[in-house]
């Protein structure tokens, strides 16, 4: 039966294994209901991770063997989005296309259907890998990962008008002026008189997701620092998991982390009013997560 370590008022993170929670009587009752799957799974590394990882061709059919149960959880119009980061061959300076291997066969597995690409640029991300970058100086440092949205229809439920940005100085100057300068342009295109002078309320993001996620003082990370918690090594950053809940849901949407680590997915859906479920094994990240949330019901004791 699944263990429940900890409620609020929109969401459960649940104690155990996604494999083996997702499997379970009590799990099966939301399926067909999740409007999205947000999750980062332990990479495919060479090298040991605190939070756990498997070796490369356990993990190829790891995740495969996840699409079909994803695909049974999400709603008709439902999403998958999973962040899968790089990885390189052992004691080689060239990467390893498992990452990418695992991406079909998962999209494979689970008749999905690839919506579109991202990119995580991270800003601050230290050189690596080390032996090629700050050692023999052969290559440049790694500092993206690809996330990957997925659904089960070619028209899965999004909304870019919910994640519009900023207009850049230019363009509000553009929209100020009411001129533009329309017509043919050497690519081809022809551009209307009025394309790009009405007022849409914000910019249309691009797919490069830009985030540093170097803060050193957040409410999760005072939380750990003061019970002497060690906080989660790879968090995915607030911000990037809101943009995916507002644009690919709904206020009262389900959203379901199965890899939870620090839960940044069920902080982010809390505070953006949609119901979320969590899966960690590790109590320790679990007990960090507590002070991501206000209200917490707890259930498991010692966290």
């Amino acid at each position: 039966m699944p263990r429940i370590a900890f409620k609020t008022p929109n969401g459960i993170s649940y104690h155990g294994l996604a494999e083996e929670l997702l499997a379970s009587r009590r799990f099966e009752k939301n399926k067909g209901e999740v409007n999205l799957i947000l999750t980062s799974p332990p990479f495919p590394l060479n090298r040991k991770k605190k939070y756990g990882n498997h070796s490369e061709e356990e993990y190829l059919s790891w995740l495969s063997a996840l699409g079909p149960i994803f695909s049974d959880y999400l709603s008709d119009d439902g999403s998958l989005v999973i962040e899968l980061g790089n990885s390189w061959k052992q004691g080689s300076p060239t990467m390893s296309t498992l990452a990418l291997r695992a991406l079909l066969s998962l999209l494979e597995e689970g008749d999905f259907q690839l919506c579109q690409q991202f990119v995580w640029y991270n800003k601050a991300k230290l050189p690596t890998p080390a032996p090629w970058v700050t050692r023999e100086r052969i290559r440049v440092k790694d500092a993206f990962t690809n996330i990957w949205w997925m659904a089960k229809t070619e028209r899965p439920k999004a909304d870019n008008k919910r994640v519009l940005i900023d207009y850049s100085v230019r363009m509000t100057k553009l929209l100020n002026s009411g001129k533009y300068n329309s017509g043919h342009r050497p690519s081809e295109h022809k551009i209307g008189e009025k394309s790009f002078l009405k007022d849409n309320g914000g910019a249309i993001p691009s797919n490069v997701l830009i985030s540093s996620n170097t803060r050193s003082k957040s409410p999760y990370q005072n939380f750990c620092r003061e019970r002497g918690i060690q906080p989660h090594p790879a968090r995915m950053p607030s911000d990037t998991a809101e943009f995916f809940i507002s644009f690919l849901t709904d206020r009262g949407d389900l959203v379901l982390d199965p890899f939870a680590g620090s839960n940044t997915t069920g902080s982010a859906a809390e505070s953006l009013e949609r119901r979320w479920m969590s899966i960690e094994p590790n109590l320790d990240y679990i007990s960090g997560s507590i002070g991501r949330f206000g209200r917490v019901r707890r259930s498991i004791k010692g966290i």
